[in-house]
């Protein structure tokens, strides 16, 4: 995590990827017999945080499923790789892996230009293209009367990439709430009815489009699959839209949100059981976390003020001129000292910009308040982890690893040492139980973290952590690798179970992020229990026996 960074840096969007159409005589030079039709050209590859990067790589955007099939074929027959790429918006080295040189025999498949349609299965099920951004996706629902209970916050992801990494938002019941058909607590890949996929067929001998109903052995690893396949559609069961209520608050303290269990304040716990519906955002050095409820309110609030879009924090989607100051006096000049004032300036912008825009009681139709981050927020790193627990335990997970972080944040800065000038980030989500498809015979995603443990039935909720961080902050790792050592030993499968996110940070040494083999080798493949790795591993390279899906980092954790 050494890269330069500058002011500039901060304020960038997604990234100005140049595509360079390719030149037919070079095309057929270097990619020879490349299916015709299939538009080539030349591209850059930008992670979120910008610190997986490449240039130049070759890249096509297919118009259908038929034409990623001949181009997984080509690159079959052709000792290429094949990267599904969306919005790119991740951390985790699933697509490409830092360091791929520009003649790499890396083809990048863009899913956003064609595979986007859009179109009602039943009452209950819409049929979705993989490269299709949850924005697009939650707006076509909404015109409907259809939503979803929960939603990742950023609305540039790809529905095939949130399904990879089984994204999820943040709700549980509330106290006394009933789960309406057509609606999961767990994650996206649980509302999966049916996967098409680009697989091998051992009949022709070659790869070819395929559909696997939920209920098909073989579909279970393919809704979270990490990348190891090529999804080009699905079909998701939805429920009717709700209109939510989000109110925000900056009056608690954190040592009273995450207190111990047993007491009698204003704790987390206690607003989930009202709401259902959570999410604190703590920045670094600072006593009082953002808090967010969401409630669900069929009629409006006579206090919310009505919202007919998303992103509502502009103070938080547009970096303001002194937040970016200091991030890029930070890492420029090396200032790290000032992680205490970077997060009060965060901290200041939230309270002050909730005020000045009306926006800390806001209510409408779901989409509009579960989408709030844009491609312009500050460009930071986080690593995750989601702790499987009973939902009466809630309370006392948060509260063990807040008072860790906080014991060596300030251990660390007695040193002179600020790893994390960011945040961190606690949401609540249930568990991927398959009845909630509705389907008879569902499967449970093998690979989701959501994925329910049989040896503990009582564990109902993940209580999902996340610390963010600047690029390039020194000491970041080392603290990083406290953090997960202790959520791998405090939560081992005894009372609650810790799990990786696939798409943040994770396996930290000392120096680097996914590259402890401890965690690589034996953690993460045994907190999914039930021989799960094992299988989704079989059914992955059985589906794809000549490698084409996948990447060092990729091959390395699969062994």
């Amino acid at each position: 995590m050494t890269h330069d960074w500058t002011r500039r840096s901060f304020l960038l969007s997604a990234a100005a990827l140049s595509l360079v159409p390719a030149d037919p005589a070079v095309a057929a030079q270097e990619l020879p017999g490349f299916p015709d039709g299939v538009a080539l050209y030349r591209s850059a590859y930008r992670n979120w945080v910008g610190e997986i990067t490449a240039a130049g790589l070759w890249a096509c955007a297919p118009s259908d499923g038929d034409q990623v099939a001949a181009v997984v074929n080509w690159a079959w027959r052709s000792g290429w790789r094949v990267r599904a790429r969306g919005f790119s918006h991740g951390w985790s080295p699933l697509t490409i892996t830092e360091g791929t040189p520009s003649d790499a025999p890396v083809l990048l498949v863009d899913t956003t230009a064609h595979l986007t349609d859009l179109a009602l299965d039943s009452a209950t099920a819409v049929r979705a293209g993989a490269g299709v951004s949850m924005e697009s996706l939650l707006t076509f629902l909404e015109g409907h009367g259809l939503g979803l209970t929960a939603a990742p916050a950023p609305g540039d992801l790809t529905l095939g990439g949130a399904l990879a990494i089984d994204a999820h938002g943040s709700a549980v019941p509330a106290q006394g709430e009933e789960r309406l058909p057509g609606q999961t607590y767990g994650s996206l890949s649980n509302r999966v009815l049916s996967v098409t996929a680009v697989v091998w067929d051992e009949d022709s001998g070659s790869y070819g489009l395929r559909t696997y109903g939920r209920d098909e052995a073989d579909a279970a690893a393919l809704l979270t699959h990490l990348g190891r396949t090529f999804v080009t559609e699905v079909v998701l069961r939805v429920g009717a839209n709700a209109n939510l209520r989000c109110v925000s608050r900056t009056d608690i303290p954190a040592g009273e949100l995450f207190a111990a269990p047993g007491g009698d304040g204003r704790t987390l716990a206690g607003f989930l059981d009202e709401a259902g519906r959570v999410e604190a955002i703590w920045f670094a050095f600072t006593e009082f976390p953002w808090f967010k409820v969401w409630s669900v309110r069929p009629t409006k609030p006579l206090t919310s003020r009505r919202v007919t879009s998303p992103y509502n924090y502009p103070f938080s989607d547009n970096v303001p001129t002194l937040v970016a100051d200091l991030a890029g006096r930070m890492v420029s000049d090396a200032a790290w000292y000032l992680a205490p004032v970077l997060g009060n300036a965060q901290f200041d912008t939230a309270a002050l910009g909730l005020v000045a825009t009306l926006s800390a009681d806001i209510w409408g139709p779901s989409k509009n308040t579960l989408l709030y981050i844009r491609p312009t927020t500050l460009r930071i790193n986080a690593n995750g982890y989601a702790v499987l627990t009973s939902r009466d335990q809630v309370q006392r997970v948060v509260a063990g690893f807040t008072a860790f972080y906080r014991e060596r944040l300030t251990a660390y800065a007695a040193l002179g040492r600020f790893p994390v000038n960011g945040s961190v980030e606690i949401r609540v989500t249930g568990l991927d139980d398959p009845a909630h498809a509705e389907l008879d015979g569902a499967r449970a995603p093998l690979l989701s973290a959501l994925r329910p443990d049989s040896e503990h039935p009582e564990w109902d909720t993940a209580v999902w952590l996340n610390v963010l961080t600047l690029p390039g902050t020194p000491y970041a790792e080392a603290f990083l690798r406290e953090l997960e050592q202790f959520l791998l030993d405090s939560h081992d499968g005894t009372d609650a179970l810790t799990r990786v996110e696939w798409s943040k940070g994770w396996a930290y040494t000392d120096e680097a992020v996914w590259d402890d083999e401890e965690v690589l080798g034996t953690a993460v493949p045994a907190s999914l229990g039930d021989g799960a790795w094992g299988q989704a591993a079989g059914v992955l390279d059985r589906l794809d026996p000549h490698g084409v899906y996948g990447n060092a980092f990729l091959d390395r954790l699969f062994g």
